[in-house]
């Protein structure tokens, strides 16, 4: 199995033929200010497997600072059925909603492993907003 995509989104779903939206992917962030939390971002993980991939697999998502220190983490299981076609590769895709805790600038990074191994590290650079100075001989309407 392996990861075809992964990205922070606004929004997902999965429509009822089981096509995959994603609306708004973004890999960057603004902040007022430290420490902050955006929250319900979507976090989208589309994964491809063939009919060896059936059975039952683990899967890992770890926040981690720009420190490296860990924010946030969530361990899952997959029950993978096979597939109506096992010539084609299985779709399996992954909507995570999270509430992501940020404590300072920087990049952050999502580390996604799957069945213990490490596949993806989905980055996110966070900045904070700056005040825009006002001269004191400028004048305000």
């Amino acid at each position: 199995m392996h990861i075809s995509f992964a990205v922070f989104a606004d929004g997902a779903n999965l429509s009822q033929e089981g096509k995959l939206n994603v609306l708004g992917v973004f890999d960057a962030l603004q902040v007022g200010g430290f420490p902050a939390l955006h929250p319900r971002t979507h976090f989208v993980l589309r994964l491809k497997g063939t009919m060896e991939d059936t059975g039952h697999h683990t899967l890992t998502f770890r926040w981690l600072s720009p420190g490296d220190e860990e924010l946030w983490s969530s361990d899952g299981e997959l029950n993978v059925a096979p597939g109506p076609n096992p010539t084609f590769e299985m779709d399996l895709p992954i909507i995570a909603v999270i509430d992501l805790p940020l404590n300072s600038p920087g990049l952050y990074t999502m580390r996604v492993a799957l069945d213990g191994e490490p596949t993806a590290d989905v980055r996110l650079f966070v900045s904070s907003a700056q005040p825009v100075p006002i001269q004191s001989n400028a004048m305000v309407s």
